[in-house]
């Protein structure tokens, strides 16, 4: 892959065994680590998001779950190196626009849902219990993406067993520029 591969974990991080941790093992791609896990603040979150795509030395791909889609969302509504994406694969977006998620990850809401600058994929799954399957096809749509249904899949984590996830991966050359 021509591009620096950036893995963004969601609130709480990803645990060894979530496909993410397994894809930075076997490719040797960048995980973005946040300052705190726990307590989320999207600003902190950006900041962190932005020094890895300046510290990337050419063109990155991101790939997101749960919480770090909205983070992308966030990151590319405001920041100026938008130019040096190429794709994002935003895996089961994280619906932090639920009462009960706002008191959790205060600062996260709205989900901006303007179209996104870079190519990008939502992959969402039918039982995922942090967001309706509706609302991340909406977003889909609004986001300018490319809309896959992975049927029942849980929150598309560690506890979904799906190990490597080589689907997941195959999806990440049709990110790439033309």
């Amino acid at each position: 892959m021509s591009a620096t591969v950036l893995i963004l974990p969601g609130w709480q991080g990803s645990g060894p065994e979530h496909w993410q941790m397994r894809w930075a093992r076997l490719h040797a791609y960048t995980v973005v680590e946040q300052n705190d896990w726990l307590n989320p603040l999207r600003g902190d979150w950006m900041a962190r998001l932005d020094e890895a795509v300046i510290d990337s030395p050419g063109p990155v791909v991101f790939v997101a779950h749960s919480l770090g889609c909205i983070l992308v969302t966030a990151w590319a509504a405001t920041s100026r190196h938008t130019g040096r994406v190429q794709g994002a694969l935003l895996v089961a977006p994280g619906d932090t626009e639920v009462p009960h998620m706002q008191d959790r990850l205060p600062g996260w809401s709205p989900v901006l849902r303007q179209r996104l600058p870079f190519k990008s994929i939502v992959v969402a799954s039918r039982d995922d219990p942090y967001c309706a399957l509706a609302r991340a096809e909406a977003w889909a749509r609004d986001w300018g993406s490319r809309w896959v249904d992975l049927g029942k899949a849980g929150h598309i984590n560690a506890d979904s067993s799906l190990g490597d996830w080589p689907q997941g991966h195959a999806l990440l050359p049709t990110l790439l520029k033309d």
